[in-house]
């Protein structure tokens, strides 16, 4: 990773300086048939008439919208819009991409689609990007291609580059949220994150995970709230902690904390699990309830030993807690295990380990009998 200098002038880049790309090929360049041809209409002295007509026709608009869109956009001819639907035909749109498109962004059948699109179409392709793959960018979020190429999209592509350090996952941070190609929030919650001393780390996996919240423009309450919660930006856990709060509504949040509690949690100790594990606020309530369930009325343990370790609830029951349980249990009962041995570290490890070091180190006939107690119960769970 670059240092927080590099990233802080990567932020301060003069746009107008970025050159624009030359890709070595232009695979935009081949041409297509059409999938069913197109509807023709006579002109009309009346371009917002005939516009309306054609949005209506062309594409399913309702009157209503139709008629709002001619307000921003408007011809005389089918001439203009025709060459755009033949545009995206050539690029591998297919009709049905082509109509959602324009619904979202009619603006685009009275653009000069070679000077507004295509250079975009080829940047992306310049890095790497295939043409489904711009296919799918563009279906997800086609406002970015309103932006401009040299004082936007470049840039921003840059910038987020600079901390993936991979075309690759660059472009696909991108497919899954165009946004980072045109807000004006992303710049700002970057720089705001460095100056707040979030680790690069945080925020590649901000970018990989969840690009959407640099997009937020009140990703700043975000982390001041974590702050005050005793997190640490510079720390690994920063980054899920940011995650786990952006991806609730505070009515969730409230719902989940009220559901830890039903189980004697208190606000002390789900803070705690919270900052140890932030992805644990992820988990349904459902999921909890099953898990505390299992922990606190089958086995008779104490609920708050999971406050140490709250990736547990994210651990299948069927697959992983109930085998692994039904061993320690037995171990428990024929005085194998200490009692006071750690109830916890059993179901953090992998199943290699487990059976290595719960049930293959005793003698032939105690390692056969841990066995078989543990697949069946592992082949219980898939018969259910």
């Amino acid at each position: 990773m670059k240092s927080h200098s590099m990233f802080k002038a990567l932020l301060s880049l003069n746009l107008n300086s970025l050159p624009s790309p030359t890709p070595k090929c232009n695979p935009f360049l081949h041409h297509y048939s059409f999938t069913f041809p197109l509807k023709f209409y006579t002109t009309t002295s009346d371009p917002k008439s005939f516009t309306v007509s054609y949005l209506i026709n062309n594409f399913g608009f309702s009157p209503e919208s139709a008629l709002k869109a001619s307000n921003c956009v408007r011809f005389k001819t089918q001439k203009k819009p025709d060459s755009v639907l033949t545009f995206f035909r050539n690029h591998g749109f297919s009709d049905p991409d082509i109509y959602s498109v324009i619904k979202k962004e009619p603006w685009l059948l009275s653009c000069d689609i070679h000077k507004r699109v295509l250079p975009k179409f080829e940047f992306l392709s310049s890095k790497g990007a295939s043409r489904s793959d711009i296919v799918r960018a563009v279906m997800v979020n086609p406002r970015f291609l309103k932006s401009s190429l040299e004082n936007c999209i470049i840039p921003a592509y840059e910038l987020v580059n600079g901390f993936l350090q991979s075309e690759k996952k660059t472009f696909a941070s991108i497919v899954g949220c165009p946004s980072l190609l045109y807000s004006d929030s992303v710049a700002f919650n970057i720089n705001y994150l460095v100056d707040n001393g979030v680790a690069s780390l945080n925020i590649y996996r901000i970018l990989r995970l969840r690009p959407f919240i640099l997009c937020a423009s009140d990703l700043k309450n975000t982390v001041e709230e974590l702050k005050c919660l005793g997190f640490d930006p510079s720390k690994s856990y920063f980054a899920d902690a940011m995650l786990a709060k952006r991806a609730t509504s505070e009515l969730q949040w409230r719902d989940k904390v009220e559901n830890f509690k039903k189980w004697g949690w208190s606000d002390e100790t789900i803070l705690e699990a919270f900052k140890r594990q932030p992805m644990c606020m992820l988990t349904s309530s459902q999921k909890v309830d099953k898990v505390m369930r299992f922990w606190i009325n089958k086995l008779g343990w104490d609920s708050s030993h999971l406050v140490k370790a709250p990736g547990i609830f994210g651990y299948s029951l069927e697959k992983r807690i109930i085998p692994r349980a039904s061993v320690i249990n037995y171990l428990l009962s024929k005085g194998l295990r200490k009692e006071s041995a750690s109830f916890l570290t059993p179901f953090c490890m992998t199943d290699e380990s487990f059976l290595e070091k719960y049930v293959t180190c005793f003698d032939d006939e105690e390692a056969s009998q841990l066995l078989k107690l543990y697949q069946e119960n592992m082949d219980l769970q898939d018969c259910k």
